[in-house]
């Protein structure tokens, strides 16, 4: 069986290919997964953020809740 082997500009231009067609293919899919990856990225920012901040009490925040 021959082998074939690709440079670097031919592997990544391979490789954009496939995910080009995969995404044009399954496109609800690799929208609904970009999404929740979105949604963690801002959730552990916000975290970090917070981390940063300083501390609020329970009652602080369920006082900001109930408004």
């Amino acid at each position: 069986m021959p082998v074939t082997v690709l440079d670097r500009e031919q592997t990544k231009d391979l490789l954009r290919h496939v995910l080009i067609e995969l995404l044009e293919e399954r496109k609800p899919e690799f929208q609904e997964l970009f999404i929740e990856a979105l949604e963690d990225v801002a959730l552990a920012n916000a975290i970090r953020e917070g981390r940063r901040d300083e501390f609020v009490s329970e009652d602080e925040i369920r006082a900001a809740l109930e408004v």
